[in-house]
């Protein structure tokens, strides 16, 4: 009897060691007590069977199961499509089935790569593979273990502060793989509820939306939500002409969200937007602001409420400018690979003309260092002109990302109008080659990249693919009729698999995928071609460049997965060889 008593007078349970939870406990941020085979919080919601505790000895047996229905799909994929071949600059099959809503669930249906490869390649956001997991201390992270009580706590569209913050963290390594540059410290100042300075619910419910991608399937629940959030923010922020830069900022990350997950219509359609909202506010000319207010009709061109107000400092004018590139650099990269013309404008029209300045680092504006825009930005990099004047200007990692854009969409655009009759067009051709080869000549070169820190290391890797990715386009149309052409494409091919086979970060900008797969499909042809030669030419060293890419591209596919669909496609070809 006294046992009894002294068993029904002993206290609560203690508070259960952190990470040791059950699987579904730690998805949907609730308290565990930990109890096997099945917790009470499973039991009171009938989901006994399903209450799987992870010990860090091996995979549950979901994650089994996920990893073989992946597998399995990933066969029929590949019995589907053995007779397909798809357009040379396609990076997506559009006729993959995916779900036709914004945000709706994840689709069931994923790719895993052959054997050691393993990759997710759905149409659609989708749960990625068990290998993605969040970082180790996630779990002693105290406020959002109770993440969805505190949402519902503070009644509001918004996450409470301590949320915010925490997400925020958890997104800023990854900002600049998405394409973003912003001023680190006004952005969390922001958070802050008595701050003046609010971001718009646009922009930062699409920061929280990356924050739970990166951080799968820990809060992949959220995902929806913050999407769907941030879509509905969009056409509020229409109404707020002064939140243009974090209107054309939120879209800019919805669609490289989009892109990356294989939704080409969406990620096409938020490039555009965001490509016409930052030309429509006159960020493109953020240089000529004194010229535009003489030129005739200006005043009435466009109306006084779509015009942003004189920026109150150089972070806020610096924003500014890293917002066009940011647009710019999605417009022309993506317009190539999805094969539509670019949105942004750049002619000898007043209101068409680039005359925004290069970007410079955001350390660099808050030193109040800022460079006034002399004219045609892009035009007098194109045919030389203006080097005295921008002598310090265009030389950062932000410039030569923007430059490399420019020229991968002009060699693309140019090599699609070639015509053997235009001799004129031919010596453009020819004077674009020598503009390529002049900004590799400012560029570190590759067998210096190791000495570079990890930040422009990544940086430089997108930079290089995309210059050697503009000589390929370039040439392209006289692969078949100049041994010349094809000595190039394929030299700069194979630059490209040495920049895979050192990308060996999970940072890396994924728009460096259409460089990859450029270059694989150049690789992929010589090597036919040497193979079909007689006698037949030692292919071991292209083959494994080959390889190099692949793997780069099943690397990121883990977390994107229209790269992982790009490197189901030439792990197949290396099969059938």
């Amino acid at each position: 009897m006294a046992e009894k008593q002294s068993a029904n007078s002993s206290p609560g349970p203690s508070t259960l060691q952190r990470g040791k939870a059950c699987l579904r406990c730690r998805k949907r941020k609730m308290r565990c007590d930990g109890v096997k085979p099945a917790c009470q919080q499973c039991v009171r919601a009938k989901k006994a069977d399903g209450c799987e505790y992870d010990d860090g000895k091996g995979k549950t047996r979901t994650q089994l199961m996920r990893e073989h229905i992946a597998r399995l799909e990933l066969r029929i994929k590949e019995l589907e499509s053995h007779d397909h071949s798809s357009p040379s600059v396609t990076l997506f099959d559009p006729h993959a089935p995916g779900p036709s809503s914004y945000c709706g669930s994840s689709s069931s249906s994923s790719y895993s790569s052959p054997a050691h490869i393993s990759m997710s390649a759905s149409g659609s956001p989708a749960p990625f593979p068990p290998e993605v997991t969040s970082p180790s201390n996630w779990d002693a992270w105290d406020p959002l273990n109770d993440f969805s009580a505190a949402n519902q706590a503070y009644g509001s569209d918004e996450p409470s502060y301590e949320v915010a913050h925490s997400l925020l963290n958890y997104f800023l390594p990854h900002r600049k793989q998405c394409g973003l540059e912003l001023h680190v410290g006004r952005l969390r100042e922001s958070l802050d509820p008595s701050s003046p300075e609010k971001r718009h619910p646009v922009l930062m419910n699409a920061i929280y939306l990356w924050a739970c991608y990166m951080n799968r399937p820990t809060l992949q629940d959220d995902e929806p939500v913050y999407l769907s959030r941030a879509l509905a923010a969009v056409n509020d922020a229409l109404q707020y002409p002064s939140k243009v830069v974090d209107l054309v900022q939120g879209t800019c990350l919805l669609s490289v969200y989009y892109l990356s997950n294989g939704r080409l219509f969406e990620g096409s359609y938020h490039a555009t937007v965001a490509a016409s909202l930052a030309v429509q506010a006159g960020l493109h000319q953020l240089g000529a602001d004194e010229r535009m207010q003489g030129a005739p009709g200006a005043a009435d061109a466009l109306d006084a409420a779509i015009r942003l107000p004189p920026p109150k400092d150089a972070v806020e004018r610096g924003e500014r400018v890293c917002a066009f590139w940011q647009a710019y650099n999605l417009d022309r990269c993506w317009s190539v690979a999805l094969q539509r013309p670019a949105t942004i404008p750049d002619g000898e029209h007043p209101w068409a003309c680039i005359t925004t300045p290069w970007p410079q680092s955001m350390d660099e504006y808050g030193c109040g260092d800022v460079h006034i825009g002399a004219g045609p930005t892009v035009r007098r990099f194109f045919v030389h002109q203006g080097q005295m004047a921008n002598e310090l200007n265009g030389y950062s990692t932000a410039a030569f990302r923007a430059k490399a854009s420019a020229l991968f969409e002009a060699a693309s655009r140019a090599a699609a109008g070639w015509s053997a009759q235009v001799s004129a067009l031919s010596d453009s051709l020819g004077v674009l080659e020598h503009t390529i080869a002049r900004f590799m000549t400012t560029l570190v070169p590759l067998s210096q990249l190791a000495a570079t820190t990890p930040e422009e290391k990544l940086e430089l890797i997108v930079v290089h693919s995309f210059a050697h990715a503009s000589l390929i386009r370039l040439h392209t149309p006289f692969v078949d009729s100049d041994p010349l052409s094809r000595e190039k494409c394929v030299r700069a091919a194979r630059s490209i698999a040495y920049l895979a086979s050192i990308a060996d970060s999970d940072l890396l900008d994924p728009v460096v995928g259409i460089c990859w797969s450029i270059a694989a499909r150049v690789v992929e042809s010589e090597l036919l071609r040497l193979e079909s030669s007689w006698p037949p030419l030692n292919t071991t060293e292209m083959r494994s460049e080959l390889v190099a890419i692949v793997m780069a591209m099943s690397r990121l596919g883990a977390r994107f997965p229209l790269l992982g669909y790009q490197a189901t496609k030439i792990q197949n070809f290396l099969e059938s060889k």
